[in-house]
């Protein structure tokens, strides 16, 4: 995963869907994650790499 720089994550109650890409903008992995799956995946990601998520109604039931 040292290959990722740039992952967008789309939020909902029971699904993460994550789409990331590389320093040229080439997709590397889209999915979809459970939360627990997410987070153990954010783990794994390459220091600096920008994570950018959405905020709407339900970002604010993850921030609860």
């Amino acid at each position: 995963m040292g290959e990722i720089t740039r992952v967008g994550v789309d939020l909902a109650k029971r699904v993460i869907q994550v789409h990331a890409v590389d320093a040229s903008g080439r997709r590397v992995v889209t999915r979809a994650f459970k939360r627990d799956q997410f987070f153990a995946w954010c783990a794994q990601l390459p220091v600096g790499c920008v994570v950018a998520m959405e905020a709407c109604s339900s970002a604010h039931h993850w921030a609860r």
